[in-house]
């Protein structure tokens, strides 16, 4: 078999027919392999190139997480339960994209794609309390006008949806009744309920809401604003 690499131009003047059909047909045997291996590297390129994206996403939200405002970080308590874990997470996700990036002139195939998985709606959860609302036909009787008959109840279908009740504001007035005896010139009336702020607006139940919002649910002030 002739040695495309390595024949000259000048060789191909003492070539037969036969010897120039068959280097004709081994040069596009080659031509198919380098398109082939071509495409391939593509679709590596592709996907190393979606990879470090990713890994440079999840790279930048970790930084943020870690680095962010004041308002929109853990404080000090919370972040020490997680240090560990983010600093692993962190030296991970910087260790594959360097390893992406200085490997960005060697090909990979292209993982195989997993099946699609068909999406399944999970149940409520069973703890949640269920509020029936029952819809029933205002007419139980058949409407077919030469029957009208009572008509029997056969089954029924239910569904189920997520709902809320979100929290509602409203004013709180205290109404301290004063009574007097006009013989004896008394007033008489209950103090005010003790306060955790004097003077404040809010009520306890508030404060509480705020400071939860705050601390456990990690919602800054200006957010509940």
């Amino acid at each position: 078999m002739l040695n495309v690499h390595a024949i000259k131009p000048e060789d191909l003047k003492a070539l037969s027919a036969g010897e120039l059909a068959a280097m004709a047909a081994q040069m596009l045997a080659h031509i198919g392999e380098q398109s082939k291996r071509i495409d391939t590297q593509a679709q590596a390129i592709k996907w190393r190139d979606a990879k470090i994206e990713s890994i440079t996403f999840q790279l930048a939200r970790l930084k943020a997480w870690k680095f962010g405002a004041k308002t929109e970080r853990m404080n000090a308590e919370q972040r020490d339960i997680f240090e560990e874990t983010l600093a692993a997470d962190q030296a991970s996700l910087e260790a594959q994209l360097a390893a992406l990036q200085n490997g960005a002139g060697t090909s990979r195939s292209a993982p195989e794609q997993q099946p699609r998985r068909q999406p399944k709606r999970e149940p409520l959860a069973a703890h949640l309390p269920r509020v029936d609302q029952r819809v029933e036909p205002e007419d139980t009787n058949c409407p077919t006008p030469e029957c009208g008959q009572p008509m029997v109840r056969v089954g029924e279908d239910i569904s189920e949806r997520l709902d809320i009740i979100p929290a509602q504001f409203f004013v709180q007035r205290q109404i301290r009744g004063k009574w007097a005896c006009k013989c004896c010139q008394l007033l008489v009336q209950e103090p005010a309920a003790p306060q955790v702020f004097d003077n404040a607006l809010p009520t306890p139940g508030l404060q509480a809401h705020t400071v939860i919002s705050r601390f456990v649910d990690h919602i800054p002030y200006y957010r509940q604003e």
